[in-house]
């Protein structure tokens, strides 16, 4: 696996290290140890598949609160998508940044996303498979979100979504109190 830092605080792109032959390749999508090496929670208490049949699909962007906050590590399995991380954390120097990256089935590459930050993507393709490894188990009393087309984060979506969630729709603007 082979990490390269976001400017994002936190955020990095996994590369795979395929190892190759006449057979195709071979590659780790998830190592403990070498996530621990580069400081990295390594922990995993769930994984998550999400299809979504049209393309223009915009799920996000969700995180969950103390003492239930995740770290993500989101990969495309078909398809593509935008991916995205919002830094929340007030005390962080790029709060309110936020990154995104194409994530392509063909790639195998994974975007770790840290505690504190929200995140979440639009499909590019239609039949698109997301899956990702959460730290956390899902705590529903925990989950929150904050809007995709905050102005605060200024988000360059590739494509203007055609289907959002009545629940992502409503979430508050950053500026706007949620409830703890």
């Amino acid at each position: 696996m082979k990490f390269t830092p976001c400017r994002v605080a936190g955020v990095y792109v996994i590369d795979l290290e395929r190892r190759e032959d006449e057979r195709g390749f071979f590659a780790r999508t998830w190592c403990a140890r070498e996530l621990a090496a580069q400081g990295l929670n390594p922990g995993v208490a769930q994984v998550n598949v999400q299809v979504s049949p049209r393309a223009g699909t915009l799920r996000g962007l969700h995180f969950q609160l103390e003492p239930f906050a995740e770290v993500k590590i989101v990969r495309c399995n078909r398809g593509r998508i935008f991916d995205v991380a919002v830094d929340l954390r007030p005390s962080s120097p790029t709060y309110l940044g936020w990154y995104g990256i194409e994530l392509r089935a063909e790639e195998g590459r994974m975007l770790y996303v840290p505690e504190g930050c929200a995140h979440g993507y639009l499909t590019l393709e239609p039949d698109t498979e997301v899956m990702y490894f959460t730290s956390e188990f899902y705590a529903p009393e925990a989950a929150r979100g904050v809007r995709y087309d905050d102005p605060a984060f200024g988000i360059e979506w590739p494509a203007q979504p055609v289907l959002v969630s009545a629940a992502d729709r409503s979430w508050p603007l950053i500026g706007e109190k949620q409830g703890s």
